[in-house]
C-alpha cells in the first residue's frame, strides 16, 4: 500500500482521494491545508479520520510515500521540489509547471533521488482514450483536427464583481489555456506527437488572463486547431480528420463514445467504452502500478513515455503562453 498525502482541498482533491482509495493501492495518511477551517471542513466531506497539517514542514516530515499536489498552478514547482527533497514521490495536477526550466529541475531531482513524478492528466489514462489511440493509425492518413473545451466557470461571476479568484489570476497561472486548454493539448500531443509550431490568440478579461482562446498546432502535413474558454459554454464536438473519414468525439475527457464517418461507405459506426470506475481511478491505478513495481520493465517504459509526454505538453504550453502574451507572475 502507498501512504498518500494530499495538498489542496478543492473538489478535485476529493475526487482523487475517492479514486485512489478505490484502487486499494493507497491509504490516505494526511492532508495539508494552510487554513485550519478549510482543512477541517474538507475532512468532513471525505469522512476520513486522518491528520490535517497546517505547517508545510510538518507535513513533509510525515511518513508518506507519495504526495498529490492540487494547489494553484504557480506553486506546483516549489512544492514539488520540496516533496522530492523530502524523498516523496509526486503526482502533480495538470498543468504541472509553468515553464520548461521548472520541468527540467523537477525531473532532474526526481531522477537523482530515484523517485517518480506523474502529471495527473486523467483523460489519457481512460479506456476510451486508449481505444482511440489504438484505432487512429488504422483509419488513414491524418489531415487535421479540431478540439474544443469551453465551460462557463461560476467563479467568473466573482471577476465580474471586481474580485480575482485563483483560477482567473496571473499570479497563480490561471486562465482558460491552463485550466481547460491543457486537456486539449495533452490529447493532441498524445495522439499526434510534438508539433513543429504552435500559436495562440485569446480574449483577455479584467484580471489579465485569457477567458477564451483559439490556438493552432502545426505538424508536418496537417494542423490541429483548438478552442478553450471559461467565460462561456460550447457544445461543439471534437473531430479528427483522415483521408478516409472523420472521428467524432462528443468530448475530449471521459470518452465513452467514438463515432467514425466513412467517406467511401457513407456510413457512421459507433463504439462505446463505458467507464466502470470514476474518471480519476484509471490514472491513480496506472501510477500505483509503477510505484509498487519499480522492477517491472514494461511499466518502466510506460513511465518514461508519460514523462516525455508531460515534457512535450509543458513545452507546447510554454510556446502558447508566450504567443498569447500571458505573462504569469513567477
Amino acid at each position: 500500500m502507498l501512504k498518500l498525502g494530499i495538498v489542496g482541498t478543492s473538489f478535485i482533491s476529493h475526487d482523487f482521494i475517492t479514486a485512489a482509495l478505490l484502487t486499494k493501492d493507497y491509504v490516505l495518511e494526511g492532508i495539508y491545508s494552510r487554513t485550519k477551517s478549510r482543512g477541517d471542513d474538507f475532512l468532513k466531506t471525505i469522512e476520513k479520520n486522518v491528520p490535517v497539517y497546517h505547517h508545510w514542514e510538518e507535513f513533509l516530515a510525515a511518513d508518506l510515500d507519495v504526495i498529490y499536489l492540487a494547489s494553484p498552478n504557480s506553486v506546483h514547482f516549489s512544492q514539488a521540489m520540496d516533496c522530492l527533497k523530502h524523498h516523496k514521490n509526486i503526482i502533480v495536477e495538470k498543468p504541472a509547471f509553468t515553464s520548461p526550466e521548472e520541468f527540467n529541475q523537477v525531473i532532474t531531482l526526481a531522477n537523482e533521488n530515484n523517485l517518480f513524478y506523474f502529471e495527473a492528466a486523467r483523460h489519457i489514462h481512460e479506456p476510451g482514450f486508449k481505444k482511440l489511440q489504438e484505432q487512429l493509425p488504422n483509419l488513414g492518413e491524418i489531415l487535421g483536427g479540431s478540439f474544443t473545451y469551453a465551460k462557463y466557470s461560476s467563479r467568473y461571476d466573482l471577476v465580474l464583481k471586481g474580485e480575482e479568484p485563483n483560477i482567473f489570476s496571473l499570479k497563480y497561472a490561471g486562465g482558460a489555456l491552463m485550466d481547460l486548454g491543457v486537456y486539449l493539448i495533452y490529447a493532441a500531443v498524445a495522439l499526434f506527437g510534438l508539433p513543429e509550431k504552435s500559436s495562440y490568440t485569446c480574449q483577455k478579461i479584467a484580471t489579465g488572463v485569457d477567458g477564451y482562446g483559439t490556438g493552432v498546432l502545426t505538424y508536418e502535413n496537417f494542423q490541429v486547431t483548438f478552442h478553450c474558454g471559461k467565460i462561456m459554454d460550447s457544445k461543439a464536438p471534437n473531430e479528427i480528420y483522415t483521408k478516409e473519414g472523420t472521428f467524432i468525439l462528443p468530448k475530449i475527457t471521459g470518452i465513452e463514445e467514438i463515432s467514425y464517418f466513412s467517406r467511401e461507405k457513407k456510413t457512421i459506426w459507433q463504439q462505446f467504452y463505458p467507464m466502470d470506475y470514476p474518471p480519476m481511478y484509471y490514472e491513480a491505478k496506472d501510477f500505483s502500478k509503477v510505484m509498487l513495481h519499480p522492477e517491472n520493465k514494461a511499466l518502466g517504459k510506460d513511465y518514461e513515455e508519460w514523462v516525455e509526454l508531460s515534457r512535450n505538453v509543458n513545452t507546447v504550453l510554454d510556446h502558447l503562453q508566450k504567443s498569447g502574451h500571458l505573462n504569469f507572475k513567477r
